[in-house]
């Protein structure tokens, strides 16, 4: 057996970050984390990085902005994982630069991790926000970098505990609110399943200078579909509201930032259906939960059982 890439995550204490450097000390990558000084001096976070280190993850300080030691950090791995989150996609152009200049990395996966943002129907705001990843996208492959996109559609994490409801913190139990018709399918992946498909991908040919999906089937169903799991679970059949698309459009425009994005990221995927439309060609693109079959992930169903 080859030995284990060496993988640097940067953005590790974010939201997917944590979860993409959790999986990969897991499975027996040397794991590197990027993290500022600040970060370990944060109280939430510190106890995060901490973690980290209890795990055997090997902490580099060190941040985005400063070209040199991201340079000497990238020299030390031999993959690289983007976990930033939004307000930082464009600067990932800075870590293209860096790992062109280091010139030793076999793989770098970009902070995607939602729709495949090259096959969205997306409106303003999300529209320009999915706009900023595929020039990053053009970027990689413009630079010769060898790359996996990992499309990770939905974080369940963000969108299950709610069903979907807006300024809920829980689950519905009479009433729901469903935009659009309720038929084009999504898929919702926990989040520890996205970091470990995330890490499987980094040394597997299949992946390489592929999008890969993380499209498991027990994850992937309509709005109406997934009110019905619902309703199964707490045996009541709840009242259905349905948004249609001109007032779900018109509500964009009105909603504040960044209530706005939101509500546009919803319209792409429920609305537009943007992340079952097309099939997944083998030229472009690989399913997560048909390469790793052995991968037992968490279906919709089993994750909305600690809501009952």
């Amino acid at each position: 057996m080859a030995e284990k890439s060496k993988i640097l995550v940067i953005g590790g204490t974010g939201y997917i970050g944590k979860f993409v450097v959790q999986a990969g000390a897991k499975s027996g990558h040397p794991t590197f984390a990027l993290v500022r000084e600040s970060t370990v001096a944060d109280p939430v976070k510190g106890k995060l990085v901490q973690e980290f280190k209890n795990s055997g993850v090997t902490l580099i300080h060190g941040d985005l902005y400063d070209h040199d030691g991201l340079v000497k950090a990238i020299k030390q791995v031999d993959v690289v994982i983007s976990t930033v989150g939004f307000m930082q996609i464009a600067d990932q152009m800075k870590i293209i630069a860096a790992i062109k200049e280091a010139g030793n990395v076999k793989r770098f996966l970009p902070s995607e991790f939602g729709n495949d943002v090259d096959r969205v129907n997306a409106v303003e705001p999300a529209k320009s926000a999915f706009a900023l990843k595929v020039q990053i996208r053009r970027a990689i492959e413009a630079s010769g970098i060898p790359y996996t996109f990992v499309v990770a559609n939905c974080f369940a994490g963000y969108f299950l505990p709610t069903l979907v409801q807006p300024g809920a913190s829980a689950p519905p139990r009479d009433k729901v609110i469903i935009v659009g018709d309720g038929t084009p399918k999504a898929c919702f992946n926990k989040e520890d399943d996205i970091g470990t498909y995330t890490i499987k991908a980094v040394d597997d040919p299949r992946t390489l200078n592929k999008i890969l999906y993380i499209k498991p089937p027990n994850c992937t169903l309509s709005f109406n579909e997934l009110v019905s799991v619902w309703e199964n679970k707490i045996g009541k059949t709840l009242e259905k509201v349905y948004v249609p698309e001109e007032q779900v459009l018109k509500d964009i425009q009105e909603a504040p930032v960044p209530i706005n994005v939101f509500l546009a990221i919803n319209h792409s995927v429920f609305v537009s259906g943007d992340q079952t439309y097309f099939e997944i060609e083998p030229s472009f693109g690989v399913e997560a939960s048909e390469l790793y079959p052995e991968v037992k992930n968490c279906s919709v169903d089993e994750y909305l059982n600690q809501f009952v």
